[in-house]
């Protein structure tokens, strides 16, 4: 007989076997400093609150406070079929607490934030997960916990620019590539690449003999066609020799590789560097369909995250429950995320290369298929094939170049919150207030001088988050300033996304936007360009860790 499909389960380890086996015997138990007394979680070797290096164990009651839910329709697991909600709880010993969980015996539209909550294990070969339910007796809903640092206080917390001299000003945009982009292309990801890379060296009147350095996020390795092999495929495919190299996954996606091509060419390391990222997600998953390749998640096994085993595959399910608690306390409705999306569709309509160009109405919006609640099919962004690459110079050549240079006048790049997706900020994505409040501490600019914004809207909420977090609208203020879609039309107060976002142009995965703000501050638009567009914010990563960059052109 062939055993049942089993759901992925946790990896044991020294530091974590205690949490996932305590079940066993009906406990459960978070890591405690044993100096200063203070609960830890996930486990680590050191205290984050006082550095102590002696840790124990601590049984707490089991009792815990819901603070969001995500009934899942979309994404699936061996042996965890769809539908399915994915939770996230507070323990009642300490609400900075949270666990990632499954939430049983009850049924979704029953569950409000602020129930009280209970653990049940379950045991799965040497692992008792931890699943919670409500609790029989229900006393008043509780508010949320309180987040260390408050989404409208950021800007306390940033540290102070520590000199005048910035490394920005030696450093402009010289040249933009784009490969073909479309759905199952079935062509090989290098391919697009190089074509990304020839059309950017092209673009910028350079050779690529002069190409001297080179930048790529997420490197090599099996990233689910999420990647195209890095810098070693690259440099083995065109010989270029570079002085300077930098790629890995460790940084907020591309914006992160172009900020590391920004401090090589700043420091004298290089003079033209090509940065890259390239995505064939769409042919990669007919691949996996046809046993052709490996899913990046997915499969049984063991794991290390501590989402994974409770269902949790996607950024969607963690990203779902910070939009729902949006919700919850600022009256945030599925609406206003529509907006967003209508916006990039009408963009997106403005041009050729764009996947989705069809109309989209807030009725098509409302009623598309469930993903994982409350998102929805338009809130998600379009997975495709394509590249897209970008050359950094100095900026002492950048003016007698092929094209108008653009300018670095900032960067935004400091980590303020937790970087663990379920122990982070509860209200808007993590790890966009920081940087956020980071990049006006570098540039004497501020929101108002901003003509154009592309925004990194891997799902709706992104975009949201990053237009409260760089102070386009005020903290929870974004339902009135996205009502009815004209503060963000090209021709409102801040034009967003105008090549239609990841939403309809396709999941470029943050390059696509940075490609979009130079055509933008070049003039380079067509039909969907900007009148007098002269500064341009771009933002990278989604979840953890992001970055923001302000571009200006003086054309």
């Amino acid at each position: 007989m062939t055993a049942a499909p089993q759901r992925p389960l946790p990896e044991l380890t020294m530091l974590n076997e205690f949490f996932w086996t305590a079940g066993a015997k009906d406990e459960l138990q978070i890591q405690q400093c044993e100096s200063c007394e203070n609960l830890i979680h996930p486990p680590q070797p050191a205290c984050r609150y006082c550095h102590g290096t002696e840790m124990g164990v601590r049984t707490v009651s089991g009792e815990a406070v819901l603070i969001g839910f995500s009934l899942n329709h979309r994404f699936g697991l061996p042996g965890l079929p769809p539908p399915y909600v994915v939770g996230q709880v507070a323990l009642v010993e300490d609400r900075r607490i949270r666990l990632t969980t499954n939430i049983i015996e009850a049924d979704a539209t029953d569950l409000r934030i602020g129930m009280r909550m209970e653990v049940v294990f379950e045991q799965h070969d040497d692992v008792w997960l931890p699943l919670f339910r409500p609790t029989a007796s229900q006393p008043e809903l509780e508010p949320l916990p309180e987040d260390e640092i408050a989404p409208e206080d950021f800007a306390r917390h940033v540290r102070p620019r520590l000199t005048t001299d910035k490394f920005e000003d030696r450093v402009a945009f010289t040249g933009i590539g784009m490969s073909d982009l479309g759905r199952r292309l079935m062509i090989p990801p290098l391919r697009l690449t190089i074509q990304a890379c020839q059309r950017a060296v092209a673009d910028a009147g350079l050779t690529m003999a002069d190409i001297d350095g080179l930048a790529s996020y997420p490197g090599s390795g099996n990233v689910g066609g999420f990647g195209e092999g890095g810098v070693t495929a690259v440099e083995s495919a065109l010989g270029l020799k570079p002085t300077w190299y930098n790629g890995g996954m460790e940084t907020f996606g591309p914006g992160g590789s172009v900020i590391a091509a920004m401090l090589a060419v700043s420091a004298g390391l290089a003079r033209h560097v090509l940065c890259f990222r390239t995505l064939w997600e769409s042919t990669h998953g007919e691949f996996v369909k046809a046993g052709k390749a490996s899913p990046l998640v997915g499969g049984a096994g063991r794991t290390t995250s501590w989402q994974v085993p409770f269902g949790a595959i996607s950024a969607a399910q963690t990203l779902a429950q910070n939009a729902q608690r949006h919700f919850h306390k600022y009256g945030t409705t599925r609406e206003t995320l529509g907006w967003i999306a209508l916006n990039q569709r009408a963009n997106a309509a403005l041009n050729p290369t764009a996947i989705y160009r069809d109309p989209l109405t807030m009725d098509d919006y409302l009623s598309a298929r469930p993903v994982t609640s409350p998102f929805h099919l338009y809130d998600c962004d379009v997975p495709c094939d394509g590249a897209t690459a970008v050359i950094v110079s100095a900026a002492d050549v950048a003016r007698d170049m092929a094209k108008p240079p653009v300018y670095v006048e900032a960067v935004g790049t400091q980590i303020l919150e937790r970087v663990d997706w379920d122990q982070s900020t509860l209200t808007h994505e993590p790890q966009v207030l920081g940087p956020s409040a980071h990049l006006w501490t570098r540039t004497d600019m501020r929101p108002e001088d901003v003509d154009v914004a592309e925004l990194y809207d891997g799902f709706s909420f992104n975009c949201l988050s990053w237009l409260e977090a760089l102070g386009f609208c005020g903290i929870g203020e974004a339902k009135d300033f996205l009502d009815g879609g004209k503060n963000i039309a090209r021709d409102g107060i801040l034009p967003l996304n105008t090549h239609g976002g990841q939403l309809s142009h396709g999941r470029t995965h943050g390059m696509g936007l940075v490609h979009e703000a130079i055509s933008q501050l070049r003039g380079e638009g067509g039909p969907r360009q900007v009148a007098d567009a002269k500064v341009a914010v771009v933002s990278s990563g989604g979840l953890t860790p992001s970055g923001v960059i302000l571009l200006r052109s003086d054309r």
